[in-house]
């Protein structure tokens, strides 16, 4: 294959297949995503046939990660962080450790060394939050309680495994790893290179949480105002990869992690739906890629060789996990429903997993077979997720028959209070967007002629107008005035002073148009004549706006020419009266 095509043919070749198997893992009744993984083992080296690359299929998989954990940050805010932090970070750290010890435990059964057991109980340790993201998304669960607590006990998994990616290799040496890999160990700056990475973090999180709000909101209203719709696409997709990237290349943050809080940052805006409905199917096309990525890497042979360890993998991923998480809950007081939702989003690997097995076997740590395994163990379980998820169900509404307390007790306190703060924080959310759309409401009844708009449209309008108010007796327009700008009349009353004759314009008129139109100057003083809240919108956006919306351009010319002919009409009627 031509290196100039490969990109070309991988793209090609994973929609396609993965288009062909997701709808015949459909017809089967198995979820789409079985059927991407499909395609990718279809398409990957450990198949005769089609082999595309596997290192551009990585990259555009990390695209999909990106993509997605943005659109996560656009529907969540750091109020909601805050709010499940506490069964989140205590629970996500806990069972990180748990199920770390397990795996070494099972590794020094099958005679692996500490530093082996330590990178693969890791790897299992951590689940995908793009593959939990994708089964909330599919049962609507993603903007309930349960699905919060999940998601947030994710992003503090994330958080924590970029803390093991910075101290695995300083640590490698004494695992047992290559020698030069300890090199910081033993030279005593371990804690150094500990507080370094926790330093970076937190200035991180700082930008993004003090900062970030400032500009980017800012950034996207600038560019949603010059009404391209291309450009608004653009800046989005700008923000979310620019953002990730910058924060993995500055700051040391996953690309995942920088693009979730790119989200967060944008939910704060206004426009931040636009934002999601934007770059929804992007989210769709390369979150497929990245299922066909993990395809590509599997080897099926590994089944055969090593049944019996595919079956531990399997049973410390899908039970021990799952049981660790129900248990760390119910610990912490929370309910066991909470529990249940966790344990089933955590029975399953991903993109981290991979990211810490390939780091091990370059440090010394982990065997190829060890690293296969890891693979063999995200597919199978990314692949059996969903049947994780309905035996949990199942398994949930059994248990609150046999032991009613733990549904009617059990944790109530701490579940009342967790909703109260996330009904709190989405009573404040839905507050602001109905005001918006009662702001869009009230301008389309006081102005009929932006009735025929779409809701982007009047969103475009709404950035392009600038408020304006005027007390009684203030002179708005001036005779002579260069016609640099239209009045849109929200409240109060104008009056247009001619020369023998004034006219009084209301809530839901215009003026100043026909100098914009004729590009002449202005022919008629206009003053308040009671408190006034104006809409003004400049000539340039004037000329912009109507030149998109021509229906629009003829009716404003249409009634200034009937202005006009009414003013010309007067005058006559004028004269002839004096010369009777």
């Amino acid at each position: 294959m031509p290196h100039d095509v490969a990109l070309i043919a991988l793209i090609a070749a994973g929609f396609v297949f993965a288009a062909i198997f997701g709808y015949l893992a459909d017809r089967l009744h198995l979820p789409p995503l079985v059927g991407y993984l499909v395609a990718g083992v279809i398409i990957g080296s450990s198949t005769p046939g089609f082999v595309a690359d596997v290192s551009l299929a990585s990259q555009l998989a990390e695209i999909g990660v990106i993509l997605l954990m943005f659109g996560v940050g656009l529907h969540f805010s750091a109020a909601d962080l805050l709010a499940v932090r506490g069964v989140a970070i205590p629970g996500a750290i806990g069972q990180i450790a748990i199920a770390t010890v397990l795996g070494v435990g099972l590794t020094s059964l099958w005679g692996w060394s500490v530093g082996a057991g330590v990178v693969f109980g890791l790897s299992l340790a951590v689940a995908s939050t793009v593959v939990l993201l994708k089964a909330l998304e599919e049962r609507n669960l993603v903007s309930s309680t349960n699905g919060r607590v999940a998601v947030g006990w994710l992003i503090v998994e994330d958080l924590a495994m970029v803390l093991a990616l910075v101290l695995l290799p300083a640590f490698a040496g004494v695992l047992g790893g290559h020698a030069d890999a300890g090199e910081h160990a033993a030279s005593g700056s371990i804690w150094l290179t500990i507080g370094m990475t926790l330093l970076k973090v937190a200035a991180f999180a700082a930008v993004a949480i003090f900062i970030g709000p400032r500009v980017v909101p800012w950034l996207l209203t600038s560019v949603a105002r010059t009404g391209s719709r291309e450009l608004f696409t653009l800046s989005v997709l700008a923000i979310a990869l620019g953002i990730a990237f910058g924060a993995a290349e500055i700051f040391g943050v996953s690309f995942a992690l920088g693009a979730f809080f790119a989200g967060l940052v944008m939910s704060e805006s206004h426009l931040s739906h636009r934002a999601a409905a934007d770059s929804l199917p992007l989210q769709n096309a390369f979150s497929v890629l990245f299922f066909v990525s993990v395809g590509m890497l599997f080897d099926p042979s590994v089944l055969i060789r090593e049944p019996l360890m595919i079956i531990g993998v399997l049973a410390l991923i899908m039970l021990g996990k799952s049981l660790i998480a129900f248990g760390v809950v119910l610990l912490l007081r929370y309910p066991a429903s909470i529990g249940f939702a966790v344990a089933a989003g955590l029975a399953q690997i991903g993109e981290f997993s991979f990211i810490l097995a390939g780091l091990g076997v370059s440090l010394g740590l982990l065997t190829r077979e060890g690293q296969d395994l890891i693979l063999a163990g995200a597919i199978l379980s990314i692949t059996l997720n969903p049947l994780a998820f309905y035996a949990t169900e199942k398994l949930e509404k059994w248990t609150f028959a046999r032991w009613p307390f733990l549904a009617n007790k059990y944790g109530m306190a701490k579940q009342d209070g967790l909703r109260r703060q996330l009904t709190a924080i989405n009573k404040q959310r839905e507050e602001r967007d109905r005001q918006h759309h009662l702001e869009i409401e009230q301008l389309i009844e006081t102005f009929p002629m932006f009735a025929e708009l779409d809701d982007n449209e009047h969103e475009e309008l709404l950035l392009l107008f600038r408020p304006r108010s005027a007390s009684p007796g203030d002179r708005v327009i001036r005779t002579g005035d260069r016609g640099d700008s239209m009045f849109f009349i929200a409240s109060g009353a104008v009056e247009v002073q001619l020369e023998d004759d004034e006219i009084r314009l209301g809530a839901g008129s215009f003026f100043g148009e026909m100098a914009l139109l004729t590009g002449a100057r202005r022919t008629a003083d206009v003053v308040a004549v009671d408190f006034c809240q104006l809409f003004v919108l400049d000539r340039r956006d004037f000329n912009l706006f109507m030149s998109r919306h021509p229906q629009l351009r003829a009716a404003v010319s249409r009634m200034a020419r009937e202005r006009q002919e009414s003013n010309v009409s007067r005058q006559r009627r004028d004269l002839s009266q004096d010369a009777g």
